[in-house]
């Protein structure tokens, strides 16, 4: 029951404002939930798949009712199944998918060999894909982590940050390592890159070579053009696999003409290629950043709904001016 319903009762808590019109009971090893039958056969039903959850070793937090909650409403899967699916552990961390969307992204990668993650910032996309590939290496099934991202500035400019080439790269490419010192013991990175194991480095890079045997990531993939982006998929090789991950929200390239638009559309209708598309329900950092994504979407979404209708409405005039000729 503690485990259930956490310290404080905080997870408690978390259950009865998931569902308002439910009252909970919990004395002993019991549960009584009293109210509107639908409501109350909702809120059991939760109950049951985080009991299943803790047997199987699981640590609940107050994200996972509330995303269990909205799989149960959905009725698309068992949230038991989505939130016990173990990507890799590390450092005393479980890494899994915690959202139907993200689950669908992690079960892309295992069966399609390139994968496109598309989606807002905090839905897990880079850190997903980062996990995969060092469980692959883990496994032996792949020999080398390549991971890439294009330096294209989001304001700032490259050539007034201090350093050697390298150290004006390294910034842009810091969430990789960050994503990487999470799931490797920190002192064995160094080894690991200097052998060739991992590699991380910009997009220029990739140019001109033939990768074989790697997992390969490219992240902030909504910043290449069209050419880069065709560049990057044709340096695929055997035994490879390819993730490409990014937001079409947030192109920093002067046109705004992005690869990964291009790429979407383009190869849509391609064999063993998955375009895997996350929104706001999967993002998994604070709860406020939903609702960033959420409100920015609105406004976008009007934004668009404004400029089709005035431009709905100068071709009327046109055609009116037309006709009275």
């Amino acid at each position: 029951m503690v485990a259930l319903f956490g310290t404080e009762d905080r997870l408690l808590k978390t259950l009865e404002s998931t569902y308002p019109e439910v009252e909970v009971h919990a004395r002993g090893n019991s549960v009584v939930l009293k109210g509107k039958t639908a409501q109350v056969a909702a809120a059991k039903n939760l109950v049951e798949e985080m009991i299943e959850l803790i047997q199987a070793g699981q640590d609940l937090l107050p994200q996972d009712f509330t995303r269990s909650a909205k799989m149960i409403e959905n009725g698309d899967v068992r949230p038991a199944d989505v939130l016990s699916q173990s990507i890799l552990s590390s450092r005393g961390k479980t890494i899994r998918p915690k959202t139907l969307g993200q689950k669908t992204y992690v079960d892309a990668i295992d069966n399609n060999t390139i994968v496109f993650g598309i989606g807002p910032a905090g839905t897990g996309k880079t850190y997903l894909a980062m996990a995969k590939a060092v469980q692959a290496l883990q496994r032996k099934e792949i020999s080398r982590i390549i991971l890439t991202r294009p330096a294209v500035e989001a304001g700032e400019k490259l050539g007034f940050l201090p350093g050697t080439l390298n150290d004006k790269i390294d910034p842009y490419l810091r969430p990789l390592f960050d994503a990487l010192h999470d799931m490797l013991d920190p002192e064995s990175i160094p080894k690991l890159m200097t052998a060739g194991t991992i590699e991380v480095a910009p997009l220029a890079y990739m140019r001109g070579r033939t990768l074989n045997d790697a997992f390969i990531i490219l992240d902030e993939a909504q910043n290449t053009t069209a050419e880069q982006m065709k560049m990057f998929l044709t340096r695929l090789g055997f035994n490879s696999k390819m993730i490409v991950t990014g937001d079409v929200t947030q192109i920093d390239l002067p046109n705004g003409t992005s690869g990964l638009k291009v790429a979407a559309e383009v190869l849509k209708d391609v064999e063993d290629m998955h375009f895997s598309t996350l929104t706001a329900e999967d993002v998994v950092r604070h709860t406020l950043v939903a609702k960033i994504v959420d409100a920015y979407s609105k406004h976008d979404d009007a934004k668009l709904a404004k400029k089709e209708s005035d431009n709905q409405a100068a071709q009327n005039r046109i055609a009116k001016k037309t006709s009275e000729k």
